[in-house]
This record gives C-alpha cells, structure tokens and sequence, in this order.
C-alpha cells in the first residue's frame, strides 16, 4: 500500500481517483489538455461493458492493405462484424496508418467514414491506432506481399516506418496525418476511443530487430508526447490513450521512461496482457489505484494460458474492457504462435490456434469459447448456452491440455 501511496504522489497527474475531490468535467469546448480522472470515469460510466477484438479483415495481410483504395472491402469487413456482433462484441481495435493519408487524405478519410458506416449497422464503437511499432519497420505503399508461408503477422508493417522515424523533416508530415484523422472525427459519436501509439517501445527483437534503429526507442519517447500534443489539439470528444505492455508496474520507480509518458498522457489507462489469469488479475490491481478507467487492448493467446475464460470473468467484474487479438484467421496468419518465426509452421498445424476466434467461413474455432463470449456479453442463444454446459478442452498454461467444465458465467 505504501508503493502506491508513493506512486500516486510521484505522478501527481495519474493520482485523481474516481471518488476523489477533483474538478469538474472540462467542458468540450475548453482547451485541449489531459482528461481529469473525473471527466474520464464520467465517460466511462456512460459506455457499456466493452467486448471486442483487434480487428483487420481476413482479405487484408496489414494496415496498409486493410486501407488502400485498391484492396479496401467494404463487404468483408460487413460480414465479418456481423459475426462479431452475433457473439456480443461492441467495440473494435483498428490499426490505421500514415501512409494511405499521405496519399490520399481524402479518400482515406472516406474510406474510414466507410468502415465507421457498417460498424455502426453492427452496433460496433472502434477504437482507433494511429501510430505502431510492431513488426516490419518499412512500410510499403500499394501491393503488399503475400503472406510468408507459416509465420505470424508476417506482412504487418510499422507506422511510421524506420525512415520517416529516424526523419524530422517528415515529423509535419505525421503531425498532418494524425491532425487530420482525429480532426475529422473529433465529435463523431461512432468512434470510441484514438489509441496514439501501440507498442512505443516495440524493439521486435524475435523478427526484425536487426533492422530496427539502433536509438528507435530514444527516438520514439521524444515522438511520443508530440503525437499525443497532435491529436489533442484536434480537441476529440473521445478519450487518448496508449498501452503500457510490459515491465513491472508495482511501483513508481519500476516505471521505465517511456511508460511514464504513455501514463501521463492517456486520459483512459489501457494495457496488454497475454498471461493466465493469476497474471492478468495481478496487473489489474497494480493498475486500479490509478484511478482511471482501464481497458485491455491486447490478450487472449491460448497457448500462453491466456483465454476467454480465465479473462473475461475478471474483467466483467471490475468492468475493464476487453480486446482480445484478431477476430477471423486470415492473411495476417495470427492464429499460428509468435515462436513461427523460429519454427515456420509450414506443412502442419498449430496443436492449438494461438489467437483468433472464427474460421475464415465464419465458423467457430471453438464452438464452445464463442458461446462462452456471448454468455457474458448477455448475447447467448439458447444453443450457445447448451454449448457451454459440455466439458471441452481447455488451455491454461503454455503446452498444457486439459479437459475442464466451463465455469459458469459470472
């Protein structure tokens, strides 16, 4: 308790807690600053439980392809948010990119207007990405590559890649893209939430480390506050954040430098967490003395022991939103584990898919999980609730298969 004494008057702009004296709500007319602890809960008492996934159409291998004119597909994304809608799903996390806005603002724009239209038809609130440091650090615009045969995520490119990091003079270049897509949305009821930056400090030592910036993280934390300062200054009626995703978070002073700026400019605390549930329900109390609300961003890696069932329980309780990755298997070939970099799955199948929830048809991975979904998000019909009641294979740690009853939904 005295950690969090000490943390909480360390970063005196996290300490404001739900129940605390603070100040009234800044109107949204007033000057673009951080969310007061208070004008965050106010929000957040307003949505509902959160339920959804980080979502890219099975058509599409990133961002990129997700968003250009060419490869744009309004009706995948239409049928795919259909079958997320079935299972009780309301919110989605949706990488953009910078590279289609310096293209084409305008149809890029359009594009997401597009995309906002049929997640709206599915009662669908996305939370947007605007910059990422996963994966391949250059980006390429138009034709994308095909997928590499057996390996996770093996096209998702970073945005801003390499270059235009290691690049000021293309810093006004950013600042227009993010300017402009949070400006155009600033007041848009349909969209949820603007995640600034996914993974700041993302180095991909298991991919491509090698071709990462030596100073890449140097670089990023003075990038950082700027894109934060960019889109608030767009004054959205909708929170910011960024997810803090690994380290120790019990203390003020195990805080690394980068997730101090994320924490300190986030009006709503979001973080990641593939781990089982004694993991999960840890962070949870490391974060709650924040006195924000929480949203999980990332989870649900079933062969780390992070599932539906050992997370979505404790999340209903304490009402934290949760979106685990990848919805349908696709392109992006995330339902394959992150260790097919090493060990490419070429000619043999995963003993368990690693993320996703639906077959490309639509069809369940585990009839049973999306049944278990609907049933806490109050969506379950009378066949999926049949489906629950039925032992089925579980995994709760890393290699680890075994049969157990579905808890029943709390």
């Amino acid at each position: 308790m005295k950690k969090f004494l000490l943390l909480l008057s360390l970063l005196s702009p996290l300490a404001s807690s739900a129940n605390a004296q603070s100040p009234a709500p800044m109107p949204i007319s007033a000057p673009a600053e951080r969310w007061t602890a208070r004008r965050a809960n106010d929000w957040y008492q307003n949505q509902p439980w959160l339920v959804g996934a980080n979502y890219n159409p099975a058509s599409a291998i990133n961002q990129l392809e997700m968003w250009q004119a060419n490869s744009f597909d309004p009706a995948r994304i239409d049928l795919e948010l259909g079958w997320a809608q079935k299972i009780g799903m309301n919110t989605m996390r949706v990488y953009l990119h910078d590279l289609p806005y310096a293209q084409d603002p305008r149809g890029f724009l359009s594009r997401i207007d597009t995309f906002l239209h049929i997640s709206q038809k599915h009662k669908i609130r996305p939370m947007f990405v605007l910059f990422d440091s996963c994966w391949d650090p250059f980006p390429t615009p138009s034709a994308q590559r095909a997928p590499r045969p057996g390996i996770h995520n093996s096209g998702w490119v970073q945005s801003p890649g390499a270059v235009a990091l290691q690049d000021p003079a293309q810093y006004p270049r950013l600042e227009a893209y993010v300017k402009g897509i949070v400006g155009a949305f600033a007041n848009d009821s349909r969209v949820l939430a603007w995640d600034v930056w996914n993974e700041p400090d993302n180095t991909n030592g298991s991919s491509y480390g090698k071709q990462e910036p030596s100073d890449k993280v140097h670089l990023v934390e003075m990038l950082l506050p700027k894109a934060f300062a960019w889109a608030r200054s767009a004054n959205p009626t909708q929170p910011l954040t960024s997810a803090i995703w690994k380290g120790d978070w019990s203390s003020v002073d195990k805080f690394a430098a980068m997730e101090r700026i994320q924490l300190e400019n986030s009006d709503v605390i979001s973080f990641h967490n593939y781990d089982n549930a004694a993991e999960f329900q840890k962070r949870v109390d490391w974060l709650l003395p924040l006195g924000r609300p929480l949203i999980c961003s990332e989870y649900m890696a079933r062969g780390n022991g992070s599932t539906f069932q050992s997370t979505l329980p404790i999340a209903k309780k304490y009402k934290i939103a949760a979106i685990n990755w990848g919805l349908v298997a696709g392109k992006t070939q995330t339902f394959l584990p992150w260790d097919s970099w090493q060990k490419p799955y070429v000619g043999r199948e995963p003993a368990i898919w690693f993320h996703e929830v639906f077959r490309t048809d639509g069809t369940p991975y585990l009839p049973a999980e999306t049944a278990f979904i609907a049933q806490m998000t109050g969506a379950a019909t009378p066949a999926m609730r049949a489906q629950i009641e039925r032992p089925r294979v579980m995994f709760d740690k890393p290699g680890l298969v075994f049969e157990r009853q579905l808890a029943s939904a709390r």
